[in-house]
């Protein structure tokens, strides 16, 4: 015994157990199923085995005892768990509960007896209801068909009828058709008219300006040509032209003012409408805040220009009939001021709507135009001709990308890197009045911003695009009068 017990001890079979049981804990869930129950039924061999073992040394330490040695334990412990394992269940019912379950029984039975006849009469009164619902469908196909030929009838009827009616449609159509084009027609007619009144109204009041300054220069002609009063009582008791000042002079300050207010108004107001519109043909808001900025920046460089072509018109007009002490320079700003309604606005928008169109660093679908947001660029156009009237005028700062940020004249989106140092493009342009700066911009910084410039010069082509012809003349009506028009007489 004692050897079988030492080479027990000496193999070390729970040690193993307990190994193989951890791995196959540790594996259980990256091997296979066929993987896992292979471990197990090693397990189970491994345990039979050494439940051998045990028993065999049970066997010899029973034997190196005697007779009487041990028989308490193997009575105790041995025996009872033996019993456990092999013994069979006994039946646990009695007679009275035999008895019992057969009443049980029986009561079953009748109740689905009773059922049982129960369902029969249910499925005589649901084969009733079926016939009637059959004799009811057989009447309701019946009306349907008869239906179906009135139907039929009443097509056919219908049929010259239908012939008639759509004749009749499409001539009401031709004829609101018609009159559509009259109501365009009389539409045009009338913005010309009104047109025409506003011309009128200005006409009449150079005439009556003119008048007036008729007058006065003939009351001075004719006390320069009476001798009684001196030359000197003569110069302080009529106006010199030159020691007061023009009208232009005198609103400087009020209309600088307005028009810086309404500048911040464009950027707070008309920008958003406009990005709203851009953005719902572009998704990239990038490029819609691209579009905007150009836009603007455009506007100004054509408004300036047509305020130099509108000057020089006007002191060429104003050449022949000046007088006075006032300069010619004066003269001509003092009228454009006071007409401000004769810039051609439409034709500035038209340039603008060009120029963005060969434009290389914005992008437009090709299914829409610019003319979306003609009325951001007419109010742009509108602003910045009269800035060049003011003294000295306003002009936007210059702007490229890739260029250092300044914070003196931008201020950072929301969406910039504060920490940047380039402007990788511009959201809206920094109003300057000489070198200083009146309002500021807003730009949008990020890194790599050179990088990224040197890659979207070339995402749109060049492209050209042109007016319909009904656009260009809804345009041309509605266009004011150019000092092209204006004759040296009504000046």
């Amino acid at each position: 015994m004692a050897e079988t017990l030492r080479r027990l001890t000496n193999t070390s079979s729970f040690s193993v157990l307990q190994d193989k049981l951890e791995s196959w804990h540790r594996d259980y869930h990256v091997i296979s199923c066929d993987q896992n129950l292979n471990r197990c039924c090693e397990l189970i061999e491994l345990t039979a085995k050494i439940q051998g073992q045990l028993f065999t040394i049970l066997n010899l330490a029973a034997v190196e005892g005697g007779h009487y040695a041990g028989v308490d334990t193997l009575k105790t412990r041995l025996l009872p768990w033996l019993g456990t394992c092999f013994s069979m269940a006994r039946p646990s019912v009695s007679d009275d509960t035999s008895l019992q379950l057969i009443q049980e029984s029986v009561e079953k039975d009748r109740r689905i007896r009773e059922l049982s006849a129960s369902h029969d009469n249910d499925v005589q009164k649901l084969d009733t209801q079926l016939c009637s619902t059959r004799l009811q469908l057989d009447s309701v196909r019946s009306e349907l068909s008869e239906a179906q030929n009135e139907l039929d009838e009443t097509k056919s009827k219908s049929a010259t009828t239908l012939l008639a009616t759509e004749e009749e449609i499409l001539q009401l159509k031709a004829d609101l058709r018609s009159a559509h084009e009259q109501q365009e027609i009389y539409r045009r007619k009338l913005d010309a008219l009104d047109d025409y009144e506003r011309q009128i109204r200005l006409l009449r009041d150079e005439v009556s300006y003119l008048n007036t300054e008729k007058a006065m220069l003939q009351k001075r002609l004719m006390r320069s040509r009476s001798p009684s009063p001196p030359p000197r009582l003569s110069l302080s008791s009529s106006p010199v032209r030159s020691e007061s000042p023009t009208r232009a002079q005198l609103t400087n300050s009020s209309r600088h003012a307005r028009l810086v207010s309404r500048l911040s108004d464009l950027y707070s107001v008309e920008r958003l409408e406009a990005q709203n519109l851009l953005r719902r043909y572009i998704a990239d808001l990038e490029m819609v805040q691209k579009i905007i900025f150009i836009a603007v920046v455009e506007s100004f460089n054509t408004a300036k220009l047509a305020y130099r072509q509108f000057k020089l018109r006007v002191r060429k007009t104003l050449s022949s009939t000046h007088f006075g002490v006032e300069s010619l320079e004066d003269a001509a700003v003092d009228y454009i001021v006071r007409n401000l309604d004769l810039y051609d606005i439409q034709t500035s928008i038209n340039d603008v709507i060009n120029a963005m169109n060969v434009n290389p660093r914005i992008s437009f679908p090709p299914d829409v135009d610019f003319v979306l947001i003609s009325a951001l660029i007419r109010e742009t156009c509108r602003v910045a001709f009269a800035m060049q009237t003011l003294d000295p005028p306003l002009d936007l700062a210059f702007a490229s990308d890739g260029e250092l940020y300044n914070d003196n004249r931008y201020r950072r989106s929301y969406d910039s890197e504060f920490t940047a140092p380039l402007v990788m493009y511009h959201v809206w342009p920094a109003l300057m009045e000489g070198d200083v700066v009146l309002v500021k911009g807003e730009a949008v910084t990020r890194r790599g911003a050179l990088w990224s410039r040197s890659r979207s010069r070339s995402v749109s082509p060049v492209r050209s695009r042109s007016l319909s012809p009904t656009r260009s003349l809804v345009f041309n009506s509605k266009r004011s009068l150019s000092p092209e028009r204006l004759r040296a007489s009504f000046l």
